[in-house]
């Protein structure tokens, strides 16, 4: 199906966020810890600095939100970092959060209100629900990309790979030190959720098999948009 001419899509730099344990507390305990979670991502300076440029993107969730940034890909990752520091003086406020780099688009509502989409987001998100309170997990895409500076690489441990939803398989990095993050594997890699292949069903009737885009373009970035058309056609 073409895409449609009016949709334009960008790379998004997406921090996913939430509250683990949100459904189990207490209404008025919902409205504080995110009210305080809101606080704290405001309050970071990558936050402030992206929304006086007219460079970020919030997209609000039940129990968290995501962040997007729109042209530093360390934003979100030095974020992440600054609100990890922050809730160290809230233990009770329960936080993970994923970090992915995307296809976006914005889109409207039903409520005629701007909003954020793509597979930008849905991957964030994905990469997040692998993770438990405190860790900082990221797509291997983006910690590929990071590992190539120094004072990035020290922070990056590599857990593999995890199965979500569809069936998608993602590569994941583990993003702490003594400070900040969660040094433990998630518990969803630790016990083994991801299946073994099972043997290939007979494809009965038509299909359509998707290869893996390659960018053969000389500027690097183009890169995400490559892998995010093949998420988009997946996903």
């Amino acid at each position: 199906m073409p895409l449609d001419a009016d949709v334009k899509l960008e790379i998004g730099h997406v921090l996913f966020i939430d509250i683990v344990g949100y459904s189990k507390l207490l209404i008025h305990e919902q409205s504080e810890q995110l009210q305080k979670l809101r606080e704290i991502a405001r309050a970071t300076e990558q936050f402030r600095a992206a929304q006086a440029e007219g460079k970020l993107l919030r997209l609000p969730t039940g129990d968290g939100g995501a962040l997007v940034f729109r042209d530093n890909p360390e934003a979100p990752v030095a974020c992440a970092i600054a609100i990890s520091k922050s809730l160290k003086n809230y233990p009770g406020l329960r936080v993970r959060m994923g970090i992915h780099s995307g296809p976006v688009r914005e889109v409207t509502d039903l409520n005629e209100q701007a909003n954020i989409a793509g597979a930008g987001i849905n991957m964030a998100q994905r990469v997040m629900d692998c993770g438990d309170a405190g860790h900082i997990l990221l797509s291997k895409r983006v910690a590929d990309d990071l590992e190539q500076y120094g004072r990035w690489r020290p922070l990056l441990h590599d857990l593999g790979t995890c199965q979500v939803k569809h069936g998608v398989t993602l590569g994941l990095v583990n993003l702490y030190s003594d400070e900040i993050g969660n040094p433990e594997v998630p518990e969803k890699i630790k016990g083994g959720e991801t299946p073994r292949e099972k043997p290939s069903a007979p494809i009965l009737g038509k299909s359509i098999a998707v290869l893996p885009f390659e960018n053969l373009s000389e500027d690097k970035t183009n890169a995400y948009f490559a892998d995010g058309i093949q998420e988009e056609i997946l996903t």
